[in-house]
């Protein structure tokens, strides 16, 4: 993470918390790997991934981050609830990001069946809860790079 020690948010729905527990253990890995020291990772929990996009607003409000990682599983059930809490959090967390003009990891698995969440979280399909982190800190590094005027070749 060009040398910094960055202070990363990873906020985590409760809601499917058998998905979004390895979710986090993806995304503690890529920050490991990335070099972030555990004591720059703050680990918060909500109730599902509704709240996502509020506690994204107030940890970017706080400016205490460099980047958030959010993770969320929604599983289609039988009524229109998927689509109200997955598109939602999707909107709510792009506006955070563009409001702050901070990066934001998109961790929120939107699948038909919690098998195919299982696949994505660790799985088959690797590990999206890895993937957004990756995301968060290389769009962190962008960010940073054109806040600076140091685009690169």
């Amino acid at each position: 993470m060009a040398g910094s020690s960055p202070r990363v948010a990873v906020l985590v729905s409760r809601y499917n918390e058998l998905i979004t527990g390895r979710l986090l253990d993806g995304a503690q890995h890529a920050l490991r790997e990335a070099g972030v020291p555990e004591n720059r990772i703050d680990v918060e929990w909500v109730p599902g991934a509704f709240e996502l996009p509020v506690a994204a607003e107030t940890a970017a409000a706080s400016g205490r981050y460099r980047a958030i990682v959010a993770l969320g599983c929604v599983i289609r059930g039988e009524t229109p609830h998927f689509e109200y809490v997955a598109g939602e959090a999707a909107r709510g967390l792009n506006n955070v990001a563009l409001a702050h003009e901070i990066a934001i990891g998109f961790g929120v698995l939107t699948t038909e069946t919690q098998v195919q969440a299982l696949a994505r979280a660790g799985g088959a399909a690797g590990n999206k809860g890895y993937e957004a982190a990756q995301a968060a800190l290389a769009t962190a590094d962008v960010l940073q790079r054109l806040r600076r005027g140091t685009a690169r070749d």
